[in-house]
């Protein structure tokens, strides 16, 4: 890929509606170590049904300068050939028990699915390189109970940095290597996990069919921050069996990582716009942080909420604003990174809740943490207003979430939860009307 080509991709990128985000991201993912960009998982079953728009997502990562380190099974295949083979498949505690005849096909299967995602990307005018054996070492995890199955000790830095190093996508395999030079069979999330705990990438990427994790409604959950959504989602109904191991799985792999990684569960083909803008294509999952409320104005950090306010929206409040305006709650991320300012206000109608300010700073978008705000006090609050310039790019957020909208003037003015028109009018006309929080009026 010459520069000049890359510098034409991210113009086009950047002429996008999400160009302005588009361009965050590529720098923030730029500014790490590439062998340490991603980690992406790729099922068998994605492999078999989704190889050609999966080879094509990967292939646009390396042409914008992001080499992902790509990890792929081959389950529903190696189920196929062992029937074929007449090989009987024995599984104990969910692991496959792995005996010679077994390794074998699993040795053939794993090894023809990473030529075909090599050739397939290749065939984007990308380099790939197999890396099917030597990358992980891995001891017997029971030899007894379950024969030839690893469990992975270590992760050789060294063959997929060399692999990087060469301009070229390494693409592993769930085969491990135990002391004597014996392959194993290594279970695929334990394989990622050490590669995570190895590299400790800024992504984790696993791509499915479905496309992210599903509430008791069968939708996507956009966010997830396990700090503040774990507990209460391993304690729903409908989190049972694969999603619920894939929780706990996600948890663990978070709690190796640092603060500032998070899975990302998508499509092939929704895997760019899960990256590279903040609304993203499925589930989102990062450790996150707790979010507090708070009852009383000076139980809050003033100058740390005034500095949040100023910083998310680039722009200085007027002098004395926060000494001025009467906070009824607010609900605030640990950091003071994103937060929820709320007051009470009078209309012609009677009172009514106002959103004051909604601010999350640039380096939080994409996390989900202004869901995650934005759950909690709307969890408390059900009826709330508040309004927004009409060109704010976080607008695209708020016309997700508010039940209506109305233009005045330079606003446009938002409410959640209310249904009465006659109300709904003359709180507009107050809202509307309410001075400018920055100096210069703006």
């Amino acid at each position: 890929m010459t520069t000049s080509t890359r510098e034409t991709i991210v113009q086009l990128l950047s002429n996008m509606q999400d160009g302005k985000e588009i361009r965050s991201y590529l720098q923030r993912f730029s500014e790490v170590d590439q062998s340490r960009f991603a980690v992406i998982k790729v099922g068998g079953a994605i492999l078999s049904e989704q190889l050609e728009e999966t080879a094509s997502a990967l292939a646009f990562l390396h042409t914008v300068g992001l080499t992902p380190i790509v990890l792929h099974g081959g389950g529903p295949q190696l189920d196929v050939t062992l029937k074929e083979r007449g090989v009987k498949t024995r599984k104990v505690e969910g692991l496959r028990v792995t005996d010679a005849a077994t390794l074998d096909a699993a040795r053939d299967v794993f090894i023809g699915e990473n030529i075909k995602l090599v050739d397939a990307i290749r065939a984007q005018g990308i380099a790939a390189h197999s890396l099917t054996t030597g990358a992980i070492e891995a001891d017997y995890l029971d030899r007894d109970k379950f024969e030839f199955v690893g469990e992975p000790t270590c992760v050789r830095l060294g063959l997929i940095d060399s692999i990087v190093k060469s301009g070229a996508i390494p693409i592993l395999t769930c085969l491990g290597v135990a002391p004597g030079g014996q392959l194993v069979n290594v279970n695929a999330d334990s394989a990622t996990r050490a590669l995570v705990h190895a590299l400790q990438p800024m992504k984790i990427i696993f791509l499915a069919g479905v496309g992210g994790l599903l509430n008791g409604a069968g939708e996507i959950i956009h966010s997830i921050n396990l700090a503040e959504d774990y507990d209460d989602l391993m304690g729903q109904s409908h989190v049972e069996g694969g999603m619920r191991l894939k929780l706990q799985e996600i948890k663990r792999l978070l709690d190796d990582a640092p603060l500032s990684s998070s899975v990302s569960i998508t499509t092939p083909a929704g895997l760019v716009r899960e990256l590279f803008t903040h609304g993203g294509s499925g589930t989102l999952i990062r450790k996150g942080e707790l979010i507090k409320s708070y009852g009383e104005k000076p139980s809050i950090d003033g100058a740390r909420a005034s500095m949040l306010i100023e910083d998310a929206f680039g722009r200085k409040l007027t002098n004395g604003w926060w000494d001025a305006t009467e906070i009824t709650s607010a609900y605030i991320s640990e950091s003071y990174r994103a937060g929820a300012f709320l007051t009470r206000l009078e209309s012609s109608t009677g009172p009514f809740d106002y959103l004051d300010k909604f601010a999350v700073l640039e380096d939080a978008r994409g996390e989900g943490l202004a869901r995650t705000v934005w759950r909690r006090f709307t969890g408390n609050v059900p009826c709330v207003y508040w309004r927004s310039r009409t060109e704010n790019g976080f607008n695209a957020f708020y016309d997700a979430v508010a039940d209506g909208s109305v233009k005045r003037g330079v606003w446009t003015v938002y409410w959640l939860g209310e249904s009465d028109f006659t109300r709904i009018a003359s709180v507009v006309d107050v809202v509307a009307a309410l001075p400018e929080s920055f100096e210069g009026g703006q």
